[in-house]
């Protein structure tokens, strides 16, 4: 099985609902994520705001951001190897890489939220 890692930008949330305006690349790619993490497969994404240890301990992304610098984020890496740089992959890819349907990749994470309107 392969496994994807995504090496995200300093950013406050991986879903871009955060903020001023929604980012539709993030909620895509948060989607996608969430549906293969939902079923299974290796795939994990690394912010550098919350875990900057992990751009520092693995070679390959360490050497990207020394050569490239930060714009340089994203970087998407398929069991160890970097296939992309400044750009997520598409869904497309996604599937590909996982061999599933990219139709399967478009499930949202649903939150139960209570309200109690009578106080």
């Amino acid at each position: 099985m392969k496994k994807v890692e995504i090496f995200d930008p300093a950013m406050c949330c991986s879903t871009g609902v955060c903020g001023p305006t929604v980012d539709p690349e993030l909620t895509r790619i948060a989607s996608a994520v969430y549906s293969l993490e939902k079923k299974g497969f290796a795939i994990s994404r690394h912010n550098l705001t919350d875990d900057p240890g992990a751009f520092v301990d693995n070679r390959q992304v360490n050497q990207v951001l020394v050569d490239k610098g930060p714009d340089a984020l994203p970087v998407v890496l398929v069991n160890g190897e970097v296939v992309k740089i400044a750009e997520y992959p598409t869904t497309e890819e996604l599937a590909e890489w996982f061999e599933t349907a990219p139709s399967e990749l478009q499930e949202k994470p649903r939150v139960r939220v209570s309200l109690n309107i009578n106080n």
